[in-house]
């Protein structure tokens, strides 16, 4: 049990039990009295918060949509900024971020259910690699405002963000970078199901 008292074992820990913390499910229970894993699409993420709380209320689903969006994201991200103010290399700092996104999609409290990854995996992408972030959210917009699916937008965000990984960094290593994207479209299976069969919900 040695290997506990090592520094990083002890940041990849808290990165994947940290980011395991489903704060849409707890947001939307505490304040809507509702439980989102058993309405709607069944996530844990922003999205179904909103359209699972604006059934009943509309007001209050926007403040606990966006509540669940930021922090879903900052969990991604305190871990890496405090090992990174410790000085931890960026090896390290690339299997925390992973370890966040893999909390968030297989949350240890959820029997290891959990969101879609993306509020996540765009929080440690824009600690890592702010720029290909930057360009993904820009996507993103532009897809939300023209297409309206969610997972649609999303996915070409994150789409984005990998293919600008290759051309504004192509000496890193990116393993890590591919395997959050793997990660974050294999939650997104039954979404990408449903758009091919033209059966994903728009966003309203």
């Amino acid at each position: 049990m040695d290997f506990l008292f090592n520094t990083n074992v002890q940041f990849y820990i808290a990165a994947y039990l940290i980011g395991g913390i489903p704060f849409g499910l707890l947001l939307a229970k505490k304040f809507a009295g509702v439980d989102v894993k058993a309405s709607g699409s069944g996530s844990i993420g922003a999205t179904n918060v909103l359209r699972v709380v604006k059934e009943s209320n509309p007001a209050l689903a926007k403040k606990l949509g966006i509540a669940t969006l930021a922090l879903d994201a900052i969990k991604g991200v305190a871990v890496l900024v405090v090992a990174y103010l410790t000085g931890a290399d960026n090896s390290v700092l690339w299997a925390i971020a992973v370890l966040a996104v893999l909390g968030h999609c297989f949350s240890p409290y959820l029997a290891l259910e959990g969101g879609k990854g993306i509020a996540t995996g765009m929080g440690v992408m824009m600690f890592m690699l702010p720029l290909e972030t930057t360009i993904a959210l820009v996507v993103w917009g532009v897809m939300a405002k023209t297409v309206r699916i969610s997972s649609v937008s999303s996915l070409t965000g994150v789409l984005a963000l990998l293919v600008s990984s290759f051309f504004l960094h192509p000496n890193m290593a990116h393993a890590p970078v591919v395997f959050i994207v793997f990660i974050l479209f294999y939650k997104h299976i039954p979404n990408i199901v449903r758009v091919i069969k033209g059966q994903e919900k728009r966003v309203i």
